[in-house]
């Protein structure tokens, strides 16, 4: 059509020469090309928006994945652990078993509330705001505790007083994180670890955050390669490095493991 509206005068002008005829075609040409701008743009418009839509979405589904990973995974583990803990004792020792059951009720607790921020953020942003912020640095004393009262293994966390002082909301979250996916994975894939240590060492700019366990075990590490299911370290190292830092985990010593992540941080002076 548009051919045709450029060439239909060409007849009409007998004896012009080549270039004026290139000329006249080209003049009647211009307003087809303006009405086929003016009929792209929209379409292109809308192509990016639904672009734009679908990476919101997928963002939003991988965001989701990971927080169901992070945080209800390692509740659930804790489930398991102390079921299998109550089920051996319940015949011979009752109230470890009704202790099993607070602990079992509480890591329920955590995982329904992990669970309502997840279908909150479903909701979209006019939904109203969660109630509880996402855990920091601050919990993670009752993270380990929590941790050491549901298995066997000795839990120790070094957490100087200003490293809590120093991390930013943002920061202090991934290391919650990268220590509830370290003690998660300690207790999927080390069960005979006896000893866990999350210790945090403040540098001039960044804090080291260390979780090691000795495994107990030489065949831990194979294990551990040999079990690659879900999100949990490649989603955290891409956490750690969109905010400046790196994150890295292999074996340690005889049979353990140690997670070893760098984060930035503006460190308070320390007081003599």
């Amino acid at each position: 059509m548009a051919l045709a509206v450029g060439l239909w005068p060409l007849p009409l002008v007998a004896g012009e020469s080549f270039p004026e005829a290139v000329g006249i075609a080209t003049f009647w040409l211009l307003p087809a090309v303006a009405a086929v701008t003016v009929g792209a743009y929209p379409r292109r418009q809308e192509r990016r928006r639904r672009s734009a839509v679908a990476e919101a979405r997928g963002a939003q589904r991988l965001q989701l994945s990971r927080d169901l990973h992070d945080f209800v995974a390692h509740d659930v583990s804790g489930i398991v652990v102390q079921a299998q803990a109550a089920r051996f004792v319940a015949t011979t020792d009752p109230s470890q078993a009704v202790l099993a059951l607070e602990r079992i009720e509480k890591a329920g607790l955590n995982a329904l509330a992990s669970m309502d921020r997840t279908v909150q953020m479903l909701h979209g942003p006019e939904a109203a705001p969660a109630t509880d912020p996402l855990p920091g640095v601050p919990q993670l004393p009752s993270l380990i505790e929590d941790f050491a009262s549901a298995g066997a293994a000795e839990a120790h966390l070094d957490l100087p007083p200003r490293v809590s002082a120093g991390l930013s909301r943002e920061v202090g979250s991934v290391a919650y994180r990268i220590v509830v996916e370290a003690l998660t994975n300690v207790r999927r894939h080390a069960p005979d670890a006896s000893r866990v240590t999350v210790a945090f060492t403040p540098t001039a700019t960044t804090v080291e955050l260390r979780v090691t366990d000795d495994g107990n075990a030489p065949s831990a590490p194979a294990r551990r390669r040999a079990s690659r299911g879900g999100l949990g370290l490649p989603a955290l190292a891409e956490h750690a490095q969109a905010l400046g830092g790196t994150l890295s985990a292999g074996p340690h010593g005889d049979g353990g493991w140690q997670l070893t992540a760098v984060l930035p941080a503006t460190l308070p002076e320390e007081t003599p």
